[in-house]
């Protein structure tokens, strides 16, 4: 294990960037090799598309699976620091915690005993301190990931703002002119630009000292879904309006589903400190911002 000061100096050449071909790995990945890092990338799949496209982009591709973990120490070997994403298993009885904590923790394990250096671990914002939908395996594995003597970085993003281009959910995504969700349309809602979860992430690799140890709640921004549509309105020419879910309709998704209408309604939300974020990073995004960037012209295209 390096010292503090080593750790310090040491900029960890190689990273290895988990769930590279999903929406934060795919754009981590490819915000480090823009800044120069040399990047190696955990496909199931090497031959499929977006496998491909990061290969191209100049990342090395190491075959392996969560749920294989022998595959994990080869793609491990050199490595000096890692960007994790444990796949989440979600199915018609909710959350499978258990299998989310094993995967999380058996790439744990393969770092340390591959000698790996520094974690940066994407997990997820919760709205209650217990970690309530979505949130308990991922909270587990932060606890391995504290004790597992590695130095380590801890990122809890909020809802993300590329979320508006969903397509085929219940909630989320706009649909025939309306975006349904389970939030009060009149609450603030935090929301972060993907690419922001990346570039704090390079931020990290770049200064492994500053940042070790280190729990960041993540949001770029605070809007009401009714003042979000507004805005999307604005920006694509389309009229958008939001439309909450219904108590039954909430249900009817499932009863981790149903806590976060009841909880939202009573008051619970995020809670990332957005100015404390813009000190990390002054480029950070508002929803405005990211829609003329890149937002609205995506949406555009799915709704015209």
């Amino acid at each position: 294990m390096s010292t503090q000061k080593d750790l310090a100096s040491s900029r960890h050449d190689l990273i290895l960037v988990t769930g590279a071909t999903g929406k934060q790995g795919g754009v981590t990945a490819r915000r480090l090799l823009d800044t120069g890092r040399s990047v190696r990338v955990l496909v199931r799949d090497p031959e499929s598309a977006a496998a491909q496209a990061l290969a191209a982009a100049g990342a090395e591709l190491a075959v392996g699976d969560f749920d294989r973990p022998e595959t994990l120490a080869p793609a491990l070997a050199g490595v000096g620091a890692a960007f994790l994403v444990p796949p989440a298993a979600y199915g018609p009885e909710g959350w499978d915690v258990d299998l989310e904590v094993a995967r999380g923790t058996a790439f744990i394990d393969a770092a340390a005993a591959a000698g790996v250096e520094y974690i940066v671990f994407t997990t997820v914002a919760s709205l209650t301190e217990d970690g309530q939908w979505g949130a308990q395996g991922k909270r587990r594995v932060e606890a391995a990931l504290r004790a597992s003597g590695l130095h380590w970085t801890i990122l809890r993003p909020v809802r993300f703002m590329e979320n508006y281009l969903m397509r085929g959910f219940p909630v989320d995504g706009i649909n025939d002119g309306v975006h349904r969700h389970l939030f009060p349309a009149d609450k603030p809602i935090q929301s972060i630009a993907i690419e922001d979860i990346a570039v704090i992430a390079q931020l990290a690799f770049d200064d492994p000292a500053r940042f070790h140890g280190e729990v960041l709640e993540l949001a770029g921004d605070a809007l009401t879904m009714t003042e979000a549509a507004t805005a999307i309105t604005a920006a694509t020419g389309h009229q958008v309006r939001y439309v909450e879910a219904s108590p039954a309709d909430a249900e009817a998704m499932g009863p981790e589903v149903a806590v976060v209408w009841r909880l939202s309604r009573e008051g619970r939300g995020w809670h990332a400190d957005i100015p404390a974020v813009r000190e990390i990073h002054p480029g950070l995004r508002t929803f405005e911002a990211w829609l003329a960037e890149s937002g609205a012209a995506r949406l555009k295209s799915l709704l015209d």
